[in-house]
C-alpha cells in the first residue's frame, strides 16, 4: 500500500490523504469517506475543476 493525496486541480485544496493500493482505489476511498458509494457517484460539481492523485514518497 502507498500513501496518496488527492487535490482539486483548480484550487489546490487537499480533499483526502490516505493509504490505497493504487490511484483508482485512492479516488474510491476518498469518495467513500465523503459518504458516496465510490468515485463515480461523486457529483459533477466536485469533479468539475479536476482532481489529481499524487503518490507521496515518504521516507522514514
Amino acid at each position: 500500500m502507498s500513501i496518496f493525496q488527492i487535490k482539486q486541480v483548480k484550487s489546490g485544496a487537499v480533499l483526502w490523504t490516505g493509504a490505497a493500493d493504487d490511484e483508482k482505489t485512492a479516488f474510491d476511498a476518498m469518495a467513500r469517506e465523503a459518504g458516496y458509494r465510490d468515485f463515480s457517484a461523486l457529483p459533477d460539481t466536485i469533479r468539475a475543476h479536476g482532481l489529481e492523485a499524487a503518490k507521496l514518497d515518504l521516507i522514514s
